[in-house]
């Protein structure tokens, strides 16, 4: 029989045990090994049965035990120094509270999904693992964040294998009940809710759920209440489910709710008022009209509201693909604003121009979320060095007149959060080295360029310690393989051969991320006969552990899945090559510290930074990557291996696939697995332990998220806080006036003329060319442009590379046409083939960069005439 009402019956905590329902339900205790294992000693059985969930476990523990713990006085006061220790986190000065200058009062950070703990299960992959090591990392360091999302009714979906190895999607219902949540309540008691206007008349309502992680506050909205009708009430059903509508629908509750949700919390809790609103890709783009809609009511007009709202924005993009980006219909978007519908003070073709494709090859007819993030914010950023670059190129068009380089993408790479995913006993190892305070510190703080402190650790205790990790992961994966076999339907005496699964004395090699084309799940595959060799090669053997969901809708991805599944269902291989099905934070905390290598092998530069070799090198690992995402920015020879490209533009997809998976065979063959079993005059893989050591050394400390986060704070959250305070309303007024007047009058502003001191075809390294131009401003002054003299070396097609700007100065007065005279030197402080330009661009001390407004302009052919020739 099934129920027809599904309720939560909440346990009663004696008065002395009251302190164990705040650790649970703040998320902190997902990173604190202390508390885990405070709620372990309550019942051990009942917290593996769990899933390792406090709420879960406390839910289920019966009043005789609770009644038990109650009098128990070492209990007791371990539960005290919890909660103290707790408290003092949450309460305490960190490191953001230490920093000189004028940060933010508070940052409101918009991603469409979260990782925070298996517990919570919002998340399908990157994306939402990269904003929980975000909020986690935040929290400590003390930066007063505030999370904004959804709440999935069914979060992501979990992956288990038909008999045949094709994957199936299952979908549970997750009561919030029953998750680490609490309601947002009114003065009164009531659910604070939020509501959007929808065509037609009707609304969609949602109550606003808050998970606590650690000192940051995350909002998560939720649209399945009475008040809305069934298609309503589904809105927030699915991560990444649903058509357009349904998807468009999820976006305007994550942008525009997402904002009201915060003005809410705010005022019912006096939480500082956000002056930075960072958008984690372009899902929460709508969070920008509601702010210009909000200052709309205060009397600013559309214009200087954007104004306004970009001073205050951070925009970050992470797909280096176009096919990454959401695009809707602009009809579905125009039907969903305006004055039968949403934002109704704001005119629906205002709307859509923030989102149209004005570039080559753009498509006049769809929305592009990712274009409007990049209009709505005045920063921008990419999520690796590599893929900054990438980023640069793909929305060149822009910025169009402008190099690549130019474009107002910057990056900061992506870490994560050391706490989260480094093993219990790598953190122990460091805390006998250098204590537990320094090991904490340097994990969640860093900012030192190097651990030097793991170069006193023994060889002896790094590689027990490996294979104390490689063991463990021996065990976790022959249970998970059961399970799985169980589920596809197999019966007791067909797995006994799961007892001989992986070997904790072999070379293992981990591979886990989501199962796009462009990842290249099945590379190893390519040449199966060669695989075979690697897995049983009779002194140097290698073991394959591999998971990976393929998106519902993606046939393809899941038919990779198949036919990696039927390689490691082989019974030839099969004790040496394993298929994980329902990869997620549970499996991962165990994976990365497990293996020896950490595979990694997409399609560059498609991989925007890749976060899960980083946190495999946290616990030792080595990185085995394409130069790719974050590898390709601290790849070294001394703690990893680069498998070579080849991606030239004549090779074909096939044949690309077939060199790079014989690179990696040979990698594995000849360079790798020697290296492993190599040992020593002590018997110890001396050259493989000194690896691990480099990648400890020099790689734990750039890949954490507390120096992600810092470097948001420092170089994009401050400067855009700044701002943000000098767009006072008549601030933003005056500088929406200057562009449109610049605008206006870009047309007839041109160079008219260039001459030199020098017209000679050669010149000395560190002699000086006088430069005199004479440019056209229709009108506007010099006080609205800077004239600049672009140089550096040049290509066989008189293309300038590795360029600098000088500016150049006005002399005197107009001429009698008026017409401008600049002057300025210009040092050739370079040998070799050498030129020059020169160009105009707007200029105001309120812009964040002098290519914001896409405006340049450079001499025609006859203004360059007197300019003299290349210097080559």
């Amino acid at each position: 029989m099934k129920a027809i009402r599904r309720f939560t019956v909440r346990p009663v905590l004696p008065e002395p045990l009251q302190p164990l329902s705040d650790l649970a339900r703040n998320l902190r205790w997902s990173w604190h090994a202390e508390t885990r294992d405070l709620f372990q000693s309550v019942d051990p059985e009942r917290w593996a049965a769990s899933d390792r969930d406090p709420v879960r476990l406390l839910g289920s523990v019966p009043p005789a035990r609770l009644a038990e713990l109650a009098q128990d006085r070492r209990f007791l006061r371990r539960l005290t120094a919890a909660a103290d220790d707790l408290d003092d986190y949450v309460r305490g000065a960190r490191w953001y509270q230490a920093q000189s200058g004028e940060l933010p009062a508070a940052v409101a950070y918009f991603s469409p999904e979260f990782g925070i703990t298996a517990a919570l299960p919002q998340y399908s992959g990157g994306l939402g693992i990269l904003a929980g090591d975000h909020l986690k990392a935040a929290s400590d360091l003390g930066v007063p964040l505030i999370g904004v999302g959804l709440l999935y009714r069914h979060g992501y979906f979990r992956q288990t294998l038909s008999r045949d190895g094709w994957q199936q999607e299952h979908y549970p219902v997750l009561d919030p009940h029953e998750l680490p949540l609490t309601l947002l309540e009114e003065a009164d008691g009531t659910p604070a809710r939020v509501a959007l206007a929808l065509p037609g008349g009707r609304q969609l309502h949602a109550r606003i759920w808050l998970a606590q992680v650690g000192r940051v506050p995350l909002l998560m909205l939720d649209s399945d209440v009475e008040e809305n009708d069934v298609g309503g009430r589904g809105v927030t059903d699915r991560l990444y489910g649903g058509g357009s509508e349904h998807r468009l629908l999820q976006e305007m509750l994550l942008g525009i709710g997402g904002v009201r949700a915060v003005r809410a919390y705010c005022r019912l809790t006096g939480h500082p008022r956000p002056e930075v609103f960072h958008t984690n890709e372009g899902h929460a783009g709508f969070l920008g009209l509601e702010r210009i809609a909000e200052l709309a009511d205060d009397g600013l007009d559309f214009d200087a509201a954007l104004e306004a709202v970009r001073a205050g924005t951070v925009f970050t993009t992470h797909t280096p693909v176009p096919a990454g980006i959401d695009r809707f219909d602009r009809d579905l978007v125009a039907r969903h604003f305006g004055p039968d519908a949403e934002l109704p003070r704001i005119d629906v073709g205002q709307i859509l121009r923030l989102g149209r494709e004005t570039y080559p090859g753009g498509e006049p007819d769809l929305f592009n979320m990712a274009v409007m993030g990049l209009r709505l914010g005045q920063r921008a950023n990419g999520v690796s060095l590599l893929h900054g670059q990438v980023s640069r190129e793909m929305f060149a068009g822009l910025w169009p007149g402008f190099d690549a380089e130019e474009v107002p993408i910057t990056s900061v790479t992506n870490g994560v959060h050391a706490p989260t995913w480094v093993a219990p006993e790598v953190l122990r190892l460091g805390a006998r080295q250098v204590g537990a305070q320094r090991t904490e510190d340097a994990l969640t703080v860093g900012g030192s360029q190097r651990w030097d402190a793991v170069a006193d650790i023994p060889d002896l205790d790094i590689w027990e310690l490996r294979r104390t990790l490689r063991e463990q992961l021996v065990t976790e994966v022959r249970r998970r393989l059961t399970l799985s076999w169980r589920q596809r339907g197999a019966g007791t005496a067909e797995l006994g051969w799961i007892d001989g699964v992986l070997d904790p004395d072999v070379l293992t090699i981990g591979f886990a991320r989501r199962v796009p084309s462009y990842k290249r799940l099945t590379l190893m595959l390519s040449d199966p006969d060669r695989l075979k060799g690697l897995l049983l090669h009779p002194e140097r053997p290698i073991q394959i552990v591999v998971a990976g969901k393929a998106h519902p809708a993606d046939d393809g991805g899941k038919r990779l899945v198949q036919e990696l599944v039927r390689f490691a269902d082989d019974p030839r291989v099969r004790h040496r090559i394993v298929f994980l099905p329902d990869y997620g934070m549970g499996m991962a905390q165990k994976l990365y510290p497990g293996c020896d290598i950490w595979l990694n092998n997409p399609l560059r530069p498609l991989e925007a930074c890749g976060t899960s070799g980083m946190k495999a090198a946290l616990n030792g690992c080595l990185n085995l990557s394409v130069l790719d995402g974050w590898w390709d920015e601290w790849f070294q020879p001394d703690f990893g291996w680069a498998i070579p490209t080849a991606d030239g533009a004549g090779t074909d997809p096939d044949r690309r696939d077939a060199i790079e998976a014989a690179a990696l065979y040979d990698l594995l063959e000849q360079r790798v697995a020697p290296r492993f079993y190599e040992r020593g005059r002590t018997g110890l893989p001396d050259r493989w332990i000194e690896m691990v050591r480099q990648t400890l050394t020099l790689l734990g400390p750039k890949v954490l998220a507390g120096r992600m986060v810092r470097e948001y704070v420092e170089r994009l959250y401050t400067p855009a806080a700044h701002a943000h305070r000098a767009m006072t309303p008549d601030t933003a007024r005056a500088l929406a006036g200057w562009k449109e007047r610049v605008r206006a009058a870009w047309p007839g502003v041109r160079v008219d003329h260039v001459e030199t001191t020098t017209a000679t075809p050669t010149a000395e390294l560190g002699s000086t060319l006088g430069l005199r131009v004479r440019v056209a401003l229709a009108g506007l002054g010099p006080e609205d442009v800077e004239v600049q003299a672009v140089s550096g070396r040049v290509d066989p097609e008189d293309r300038l590379t590795d360029a600098t700007a000088t500016p150049l100065k006005p002399v005197g007065t107009p001429d009698l046409e008026g017409r401008w005279l600049y002057e300025g030197p210009l040092a050739l402080d370079r040998t070799g083939p050498y030129g020059y330009t020169v160009r105009i661009l707007p200029s105001h001390p309120l812009l964040a960069s002098p290519t914001e407004l896409g405006l340049v302009t450079t001499p025609t052919q006859d203004a360059a005439a007197g300019a003299g020739v290349l210097l080559r």
